[in-house]
């Protein structure tokens, strides 16, 4: 009897944020590297391209004429100004890739976020991950950099308004094993790919189950 094949579903997307130091980059690697039904969000940006970066790859690369116009046509899901360069992520390719059934992990901030969850609520998943205390936050960013105490500072007053807003996500994750962390995101991810609403070929499938065939 040959198996039969996948049920059709929607894909999601998945938002993991979290304060810097608190292990978001590293989960988020993990899972990609992993999982190949899962795909980085590429967006749209005002930056100039850097070595080795290729257009439509790493990012998608406009003048900010462009991306002003796209911007005000309701091209994007989400938008932002980051450092004087804008960044977006282009609706129509992310809706096609939902409705093939490939998942996008955004990496984005809270603010992000709720641009997401006003233009594509039903189809957004957002993980928060904390750090297991904040001395071993400031522990991680004074390794990961060899910044002043005054930056680290500044990094920390960053990291408490991020995680204000941890209330608005649907899970939080607390990073203080970066194994177990990783484990209950692929956790995440496998339930919110079951769940009945988004597994469109579903009905078709218990049709064929429950009706005899010739």
């Amino acid at each position: 009897m040959s198996n039969p094949k996948p049920i059709e579903r929607r894909g999601l997307l998945l938002v993991v944020s979290s304060p810097s130091g608190a292990g978001k980059t590293t989960l988020s690697k993990r899972l990609l590297g992993s999982d190949p039904n899962i795909t980085l969000s590429v967006s749209a940006t005002t930056r100039p391209m850097r070595p080795g970066e290729i257009d439509g790859k790493d990012y998608h690369f406009l003048s900010v004429e462009e991306f002003r116009r796209r911007e005000q046509e309701g091209q994007f899901l989400e938008s932002a100004e980051v450092f004087g360069n804008f960044y977006g992520t282009p609706k129509e390719h992310v809706f096609n890739m939902l409705e093939e059934g490939t998942d996008i992990l955004f990496d984005i901030d809270w603010q992000g976020k709720q641009q997401l969850d006003e233009r594509a609520g039903g189809d957004v998943v957002s993980v928060f991950i904390l750090p297991p205390s904040r001395a071993a936050l400031e522990e991680r960013l004074r390794k990961r950099a060899q910044d002043s105490d005054e930056v680290v500072a500044q990094r920390m007053a960053m990291a408490d308004s991020e995680i204000s807003h941890y209330a608005e996500y649907d899970y939080v994750i607390v990073n203080d094993d970066i194994d177990k962390a990783d484990t209950q995101l692929r956790a995440i991810l496998m339930a919110e790919r079951l769940k009945r609403r988004r597994q469109t070929g579903l009905r078709a499938f218990v049709d064929h189950v429950i009706k005899p065939h010739d």
